[in-house]
């Protein structure tokens, strides 16, 4: 299936509202490529919040100037750590274009809480072929404010993505 082009979209709200990660304006190719392993893992809040440029369910493309580091996003429920395990699979068997580096996967929480232990077997798994990062729940991101501060795992997700103070990254919004 064919990549839809990239359209660069306003400045994110994390930028105005999240100052303490540095972020630049909104336009160009970000330093990173957020790739969901399902519809719905939370690409764009992430993307929006952090910066990078948001790429939906697409593998980035270094030839067509995407960024080639990339963080894979998946939910915490079954049917997402199930579509993070196909899409790690498809990493290591080459589907994807060349130039393609997975720097982490993103696991978004999908409820508040505590995961039942089989979904936490499942991250293991995951975590034994790939670095993996939590999201925590945020309540204020299920909808459109995004004005609660950073939880110290985004922090460290903007670390990785390289949009911390003096390391400027772009983002851009796949609609």
């Amino acid at each position: 299936m064919p990549r839809p082009a990239a359209a660069a979209g306003p400045a994110p709200a994390g930028a105005a509202q999240y100052p303490e990660l540095g972020l630049p304006p909104a336009g160009g190719h970000g330093p990173v490529s957020w790739v969901g392993a399902h519809g719905g893992a939370g690409t764009s809040t992430l993307a929006e919040v952090v910066g990078g440029s948001d790429l939906g369910r697409h593998w980035p493309d270094p030839a067509q100037g995407d960024a080639g580091r990339m963080l894979l996003v998946a939910r915490t429920h079954g049917a997402g750590l199930r579509a993070a395990s196909r899409a790690l699979e498809a990493l290591h068997s080459g589907q994807h274009p060349a130039g393609v580096e997975l720097i982490a996967v993103v696991l978004v929480a999908d409820a508040p809480g505590r995961l039942p232990f089989h979904l936490m077997q499942r991250i293991r798994v995951l975590r034994s072929v790939a670095e993996v990062h939590k999201v925590p729940w945020i309540p204020g991101w299920r909808g459109e404010k995004r004005s609660e501060g950073i939880p110290k795992a985004v922090r460290v997700l903007a670390e990785l993505a390289g949009t911390q103070p003096g390391k400027p990254g772009k983002r851009e919004r796949n609609q």
